[in-house]
Formats: C-alpha cells, sequence, structure tokens
C-alpha cells in the first residue's frame, strides 16, 4: 500500500495557514459559548480588490443569529472596519445584480455561514489575530442589538408588508419600460423588413389576419375585465334545492304578472277598438 505522502507528492507544497479558535456568545448574561474560527483572508492570485489580503479577516462557523453589524460592532475593537461580507459557503463574492423590484428582494443567509470582516488598515488584521482566546466576545450588545425570536419574526412580518399603493406604481412604471421596448421592437422590425443583411439574404416574417394580441398593460387590463365578467355569468345563483324553488316560484309568479297586465291592455284596445288579432 502506498503511503498519504507517496500517494499525494505535492502535499508538502501546500502551506496550510491554521485557523485561531475565538470563543464568543450571544449576550453578556448567555452562560453558554461556541467557537469562531478565524484566519487572515488568502487568494492565489490576489485579484481581489474588494477583500484584500492584508487586511481581511476570514471568519468560520459564524451562528444564524450572527448580523453584518453585530460583527462589525464585534471587531470594531481592533480596528476601524470598512465592510462585512456574510456568505453561505467560502468563495468570491457573488455578483450584484439589481432586483427586479424594491418590494421582492428576499436574498438572505440562513443557517451557519462565513464572513469577511474587511478593515481599514492593515493594524486591525493584526489586532484580530492577536485577539485573546479565553475571555469570549459579545455578538449581542446595547450598541448593537440581536433581535431573536418572537421579536425577529415581528419584523420580519412588519418589513414584509406592502403598501398597495407604492406597489401599484412600481408595476405600472415596470409595465410602461416593458411597453416602450416592445414598441423599439416593433419599430426595429419594420425598418428592418425587406433589407438584405450582408450576405444579401432578406428576413420574411409572416403575420396572419388575427394576430395574437400583444400583452401591454392596456390590453392585461382589459382581458382581466372580461375575465370578471364571464367569472359572474357562471356563478351558481341557484345550488341549493331550496333556491332552485324560489326561483320557480319568482317565474311563475312573473308569469302570472306579465298575463295579467296583458289582459288589461287587451281589454282596453278593444274599448278603444284598437285590437286587430288578424
Amino acid at each position: 500500500l502506498l503511503s498519504r505522502r507517496s500517494r499525494c507528492p505535492e502535499a508538502s507544497e501546500v502551506t496550510r495557514v491554521p485557523f485561531v479558535s475565538l470563543p464568543a456568545k450571544f449576550s453578556e448574561s448567555s452562560d453558554t459559548y461556541h467557537f469562531l474560527y478565524i484566519k487572515e483572508h488568502k487568494v492565489r492570485d490576489g485579484s481581489d480588490t474588494s477583500r484584500p489580503t492584508d487586511k481581511t479577516l476570514f471568519v468560520l462557523n459564524v451562528p444564524p443569529y450572527g448580523t453584518k453589524e453585530s460583527l462589525k460592532t464585534a471587531f470594531s475593537g481592533c480596528g476601524a472596519v470598512r465592510a462585512v461580507y456574510l456568505q453561505q459557503k467560502p468563495g468570491a463574492l457573488p455578483a450584484k445584480s439589481k432586483p427586479p423590484s424594491k418590494f421582492f428582494d428576499i436574498h438572505c443567509t440562513k443557517g451557519f455561514k462565513v464572513a469577511y470582516v474587511v478593515f481599514k488598515n492593515p493594524e486591525g488584521l493584526r489586532n484580530a489575530m492577536n485577539l485573546p482566546t479565553i475571555e469570549p466576545f459579545v455578538l449581542s450588545t446595547q450598541k448593537c442589538p440581536i433581535s431573536v425570536g418572537i421579536k425577529k419574526w415581528a419584523e420580519e412580518y412588519r418589513s414584509a408588508l406592502v403598501n398597495p399603493t407604492d406597489l401599484q406604481k412600481d408595476v405600472d412604471a415596470f409595465m410602461q419600460l416593458h411597453d416602450k421596448k416592445l414598441e423599439k421592437e416593433d419599430a426595429a422590425a419594420e425598418a428592418d423588413a425587406g433589407v438584405p443583411d450582408e450576405e444579401g439574404w432578406i428576413k420574411v416574417t409572416h403575420k396572419g389576419r388575427k394576430p395574437g394580441l400583444r400583452r401591454t398593460e392596456t390590453v392585461s387590463n382589459r382581458i382581466m375585465e372580461h375575465e370578471r365578467r364571464k367569472r359572474e355569468r357562471k356563478e351558481l345563483l341557484n345550488f341549493y334545492t331550496w333556491q332552485q324553488r324560489e326561483s320557480k316560484r319568482e317565474h311563475i309568479a312573473q308569469l302570472r304578472r306579465r298575463f295579467e297586465e296583458d289582459k288589461q291592455k287587451i281589454a282596453l284596445m278593444k274599448a278603444q277598438r284598437k285590437f286587430r288579432p288578424y
């Protein structure tokens, strides 16, 4: 059998930076604590400009209740903190993308996570690596409390509530931009119709007699109104047996009332000699 070193000859060339275990607890009154594992952030090519290696602290095993603000406050004693990045797992920073709506930005990191604490000066990183490993530092303080339990759920519920007026304005603005985009596409297609490309080919498009409706805001509103009226007509008004009996009784009473009215009209026309049945 081959030994571990013989199977992996390059293992001796890899330099592994050991982690420093740092005790941390939720609050001053907490009796229990768990460990954060910290080390200097290292990358091979040094292309990560947002997390420079001489100023960035890599933190592993961050608890679920840990926030950017709590970590920034906890490590601010080592030096001024420029930024804190929380991720589900180690790796490159996710690409920044603008959410489609400010009302539904549901991106959040759940469970245990990793953090990158970026100091303004290299001295802050050195101080963090030399923190005492005996006395645990507190994450939830009076200056930066962490919401947990029912209080956290209530805050998340309140933040999830959306003002219908503001939401409608956001939807209208989005649909206006979408309609303008469709108009530009149609105008560009009409301008290119019959024009040969670089190789001399002409793109031919066919539109039927009844082209499909473009999903603009006006058309969508009309379709929704039509569907609403259609549903109202299909409602089960006489679902129960007693409703059917009442409906028949009212129908018979209405027929009798019309019959009596017709008899009175015929009698009046006879009296006026205007009744001509043939």
